[in-house]
């Protein structure tokens, strides 16, 4: 499978039936590593702020714009997790400074194939909540859809704060090319797979995960933070 068939083809199940993603993704909510990515949001905020910020109290606030992205967001509860305590974070650190609420940008990134109206009707209850329970002082918060595979730039120069991803990445570009007249037809690694697939996925994953760094750091602001959270094994064994 080349790269544009994953684009087009590759996806979670859409909906919130039985069978959905939606309904199947508690596993992927409890091993969101929340301190680490608390610890990030903090030094992002830092960062961005410093000794230069001016408070609501002196003469004129400084306008302010942050932009966040969830990446490889899917659909279901888990896609607004991550924003929803970022939110919280940044709503709770502007209360205790005094400083004027930012404008919010989010961006919820996945392929075009994935179930986007579900997941925005998740986000009107999101924004809705975030209305009733922070009214004004919350400030402007916009949310968007960023259709396109992250294994490529998705945004201008200079334009995130801060940037999530869960259990994505391991999901690669395309199944390495040289497995074709080897792996037996299988696009992924099985019991039978020789150990020179295992190199090729090894490769592929190499390959791409350096193309994700290097659009990620274009699109991150100086002092910004990629929040990246995978799976993977100390060693392969030959056992599933």
């Amino acid at each position: 499978m080349d790269q544009q068939q994953c684009i087009q083809n590759v996806h979670m199940n859409g909906g919130t039936g039985e069978t959905s993603y939606s309904a199947n993704s508690s596993v992927q909510k409890k091993l969101i590593t929340r301190p680490i990515v608390e610890e990030a949001i903090l030094n992002m905020l830092s960062n961005l702020y410093g000794n230069n910020t001016i408070s609501a109290a002196t003469s004129k606030p400084r306008k302010t714009t942050i932009g966040i992205t969830e990446l490889g967001c899917s659909s279901g509860p888990n896609a607004l997790s991550v924003i929803s305590r970022t939110l919280e974070m940044i709503y709770n650190k502007h209360c205790e400074s005094g400083i004027v609420m930012p404008e919010i940008l989010v961006f919820l990134n996945n392929l075009p194939s994935n179930d986007f109206n579900t997941l925005f009707k998740d986000v009107g209850n999101f924004c809705d909540d975030l209305r009733r329970t922070k009214r004004d002082g919350s400030g402007p918060c916009f949310v968007a859809g960023m259709p396109g595979t992250f294994y490529g730039r998705l945004f201008p120069s200079d334009t995130l704060h801060f940037i999530h991803s869960s259990y994505s990445l391991h999901w690669l570009s395309q199944a390495p090319e040289e497995i074709k007249k080897t792996n037996k037809g299988n696009f992924y690694i099985t019991k039978s797979s020789p150990a020179s697939v295992v190199t090729a996925y090894l490769n592929q994953f190499k390959k791409d995960f350096m193309i994700f760094l290097e659009c990620r750091s274009e699109e991150l602001v100086e002092g910004g933070k990629n929040g990246v959270n995978t799976c993977g094994k100390e060693q392969f064994k030959r056992s599933y």
